[in-house]
C-alpha cells in the first residue's frame, strides 16, 4: 500500500493542480485510540473528529510502533477525507491518516505545528 519511502527516489510524476486539488486533505483532533492487534503491520484504531462539516471518522492507522494510544488523545492529525471507505482487516478505514517514515520505516504522523480549526484543509 506505501509507496517508496526512500527519501533519495525522485519525484513521481507531475500532475496538474486540479489533480492536486481533487485529493482532500483535512485536520482533525483524536478523540479514541485503541490497539489493532489482528492487524498485519502494527496499527492502532483512530477516531478522528473533522468539526462539523465532516463529523467523527475511524480510521487504521500504521503508527502502533512510535505512538501509545493514550498519548494521541487530543492530538490534531491530518488525513485524506475523500477516499471511499477500505475494509482494513475488522475495521472499515473511513480516512487515511498520513505520515512520513522515518529512518526505520515506521510512520511519523504528519500534523500542523500550531492548532488549527478541525476541519482545515491542506492548501
Amino acid at each position: 500500500m506505501h509507496l517508496d519511502h526512500d527519501p533519495a527516489a525522485p519525484p513521481a510524476a507531475l500532475i496538474g493542480f486540479d489533480d492536486f486539488l481533487a485529493v482532500d486533505i483535512r485536520v482533525g483532533t483524536i478523540v479514541a485510540a485503541e490497539p489493532y492487534p489482528e492487524a498485519r503491520k502494527p496499527s492502532l484504531k483512530l477516531r478522528i473528529d473533522f468539526g462539523a462539516g465532516i463529523g467523527e471518522k475511524k480510521s487504521s492507522a500504521q503508527i502502533a510502533t512510535l505512538y501509545a494510544p493514550a498519548e494521541l488523545i487530543g492530538r490534531q492529525v491530518a488525513a485524506v477525507v475523500n477516499f471511499p471507505p477500505r475494509q482494513i482487516g475488522k475495521v472499515m478505514s473511513e480516512v487515511l491518516t498520513v505520515g512520513f517514515a522515518d529512518d526505520a520505516g515506521n510512520v511519523v504522523l504528519f500534523a500542523p505545528d500550531r492548532a488549527v480549526p478541525d476541519g482545515s484543509r491542506l492548501f
